[in-house]
């Protein structure tokens, strides 16, 4: 029989492959994106001194006040527009997007579509 790898495996070695074409830089952050099945993570990361310039995620007390549920796209959405307002704030224009291995479409797309309302460009 042939076994089939798990799709936590799939996505990891997608997302390896997607950081091997690019890193954050101080001019050009990285926007990574990690969602479990209750919650998404959003940080934009400086890869040369690997410092989080700035983070958002569902957990959060005040994102979670907003939202009903914190696993849908609304909750995506939300998240994206908080990001990218919390970036221009710091000064932070423009991004690498690292979708972390995940499909784009859905969740990664509400926040990415978000981001960019909010300011952001990628």
């Amino acid at each position: 029989m042939i076994s089939k790898k798990s799709r936590t495996e799939v996505r990891e070695k997608k997302h390896l492959k997607i950081r091997n074409r690019f890193s954050g830089t101080p001019e050009r952050p990285r926007l990574a994106v990690f969602r479990s099945n209750k919650h998404m993570y959003v940080q934009i990361i400086d890869d040369t001194v690997g410092h989080t310039l700035v983070a958002a995620s569902t957990l959060e007390k005040s994102v979670r006040s907003e939202l009903k549920y914190t696993d849908n796209v609304e909750a995506a959405a939300y998240l994206g527009k908080v990001i990218g307002e919390r970036a221009v704030d710091k000064g932070i224009k423009t991004v690498v997007f690292d979708r972390g291995g995940f499909i784009y479409q859905g969740k990664i797309k509400a926040l990415a579509d978000a981001a960019r309302e909010a300011g952001l460009e990628f």
